[in-house]
């Protein structure tokens, strides 16, 4: 493996090079915008629909190309940072994000905003599991947690922070400032990673496979497409079952031409290695409930608790303070009773801060809800700060790039799935304690929608009674989808506590063969 640092590797000397702590804020900024970039959209999109002259499937375009060309390419860029280098990589993702931003400041037509938003998702998806990847060669084990629990935490807080900063500048500017605002952070961000991330690469990596990156980026984008739709369009529907069967004979393509590969895009060996294995199962199911309650708590606080997309932001920060109060107690936790304990531990107190907010109720105050978001974003980041060091930290070096690259993939799938799956459940439940016996059938059917469509229906009738149908049949739609996050957490804690290896010192250990391997890399 040929390295080119720019910094002085981890534990090479006493005096590890101060730098390091300025590449990690570099990268800390990557993953803020990433993250508020979700959701900053979403507050523009009733804007956009008038500017753009956009119809709601246009709008779910929109809103969507980013995330399936981003889910898609991961694998890819993985492969690719590790063939050309990870810095130089990583730097051409933010470059590309940064000119996606640019081509939706100036859209004139949503045909433009959806090209940009494609774009974009190409530089996301080059620059999410390579600022990962970099992680082990820039700290030694013991800052690697909270190296990670930074990133963790800027990610987790740009959510919310995406209706808070849309929110004003919606009020002061044009909607195309939504974008505007990552060129500042995106370009800073580049300069830092060039001039402050060491080049790692591993020259022996294979050519990129032509035939299976089509089928992974056809494969991984369908399946994301397909649990994406689901919830809109029904699970039945032919757009949605023709992309999810095509999704499952493209990724079992993929995985028969993995199988006869040595260095595969797919590195399903990888698998065979239990550390990084159920580290990787527990970072995706944390994903899963994570995203999933997220997805729930903007229509419970814009809709049913009747704030504006600035004060529902605002309301949304004690689940990433909870994630920030967890990378603070996370390592340490981790070198004291090692991963077999403090994963699952973080996990069940996931599971109880889901267990709590299903009992919410609509006379229920905020300081209640904010009770519950701050435990389970404590929980979420005990489980899922150690669990990303643990499965990152059992990598041989040079298959870190590639290796990544399937860890944030599985996450990404997992946080689609669990909205698409959570929030069927939440829609079903929703519909069917949803009272509209005085409502014509289409005011009833717009009401049906969702609770957002009940609330516009109701003012326009004036009907106080439909309000409280709609917002108390959405409350119980959240309480179920929040007890089955719960069981899935307490699920997954059993499954992490039974199978994952737990060690102190070092978090995983490499079996033999990747030992060997790595070893062989290394001469």
């Amino acid at each position: 493996m040929t390295t080119t640092p720019t910094l002085s590797p981890p534990g090479a000397g006493p005096h590890p090079d101060p730098r390091r702590w300025w590449a990690l804020a570099a990268i800390v900024a990557c993953m803020l915008v990433l993250g508020f970039d979700g959701t900053i959209l979403n507050v523009a999109l009733p804007t956009m629909a008038t500017e753009l002259d956009a119809d709601a499937g246009t709008l779910q375009w929109i809103a969507d190309s980013y995330l399936v060309v981003f889910a898609a390419l991961m694998l890819p860029a993985g492969l690719l940072g590790d063939r050309f280098g990870r810095r130089r990589t990583l730097v051409a993702g933010l470059a590309v994000f940064l000119a996606g931003s640019l081509v939706g400041t100036f859209a004139q037509d949503a045909g433009t905003a959806i090209a940009a938003r494609a774009v974009m998702g190409v530089g996301a998806a080059f620059v999410m599991p390579l600022a990962m990847s970099v992680l082990p060669a820039l700290f030694t084990p013991d800052e690697r947690g909270k190296a990670i629990g930074a990133v963790s935490g800027a990610s987790a807080l740009g959510l919310p922070l995406g209706p808070i900063i849309g929110g004003l500048l919606l009020d002061h500017f044009w909607w195309g400032s939504v974008f505007l605002v990552n060129v500042p952070l995106v370009g800073v961000a580049v300069v830092a990673c060039r001039f402050l991330l060491p080049e790692l690469k591993d020259p022996a990596a294979p050519a990129v496979d032509a035939l299976a990156t089509l089928l992974t980026v056809g494969g991984l984008g369908a399946l994301v497409y397909g649990v994406t739709e689901g919830p809109d369009r029904g699970w039945t529907s032919p757009a949605v079952l023709g992309t999810l069967t095509a999704a499952v004979v493209l990724l079992t393509l993929l995985t028969l031409r993995s199988r006869r590969q040595t260095r595969p895009m797919l590195d399903l060996p990888l698998l065979r290695h239990r550390g990084f294995l159920w580290n990787t199962i527990a970072a995706a199911l944390a994903m899963f409930v994570f995203t999933g309650l997220l997805f729930f708590l903007p229509s419970y606080l814009q809709t049913v608790r009747g704030n504006d997309a600035f004060g529902t932001g605002l309301r949304m920060i004690p689940m990433p303070v909870g994630m920030l109060i967890a990378s603070r107690l996370a390592p340490p936790l981790t070198r004291r009773a090692g991963v077999r304990v403090v994963i699952p531990a973080g996990l069940v107190l996931l599971g109880l801060g889901a267990l709590l907010g299903s009992r919410t109720s609509v006379g229920d105050g905020y300081a209640f809800t904010a009770t519950w978001l701050v435990l389970a974003g404590t929980g979420v980041g005990i489980a899922l700060i150690p669990a990303m060091d643990s499965a990152l930290g059992a990598l041989p070096r040079d298959r870190v790039g590639v290796g990544s690259g399937l860890l944030m993939t599985l996450r990404q799938v997992a946080g689609a799935t669990g909205v698409a799956i959570l929030g069927s459940m939440l829609t079903a439940a929703y519909r069917a304690h949803l009272e509209t016996p005085r409502v014509l059938a289409a005011a009833a059917e717009a009401a049906e929608e969702s609770v957002m469509g009940a609330h516009r229906v109701a003012a326009g009738l004036g009907d106080a009674a439909l309000t409280r149908s709609a917002d108390a049949a959405y409350l119980h739609g959240m309480d179920l989808a929040l007890l089955a996050c719960c069981g899935i957490a307490f699920a997954a804690a059993l499954l992490v506590a039974a199978f994952l290896p737990g060690t102190r010192a070092r978090v995983v250990t490499p079996s033999t063969a990747v030992a060997a391997e790595t070893s062989h890399a290394r001469q």
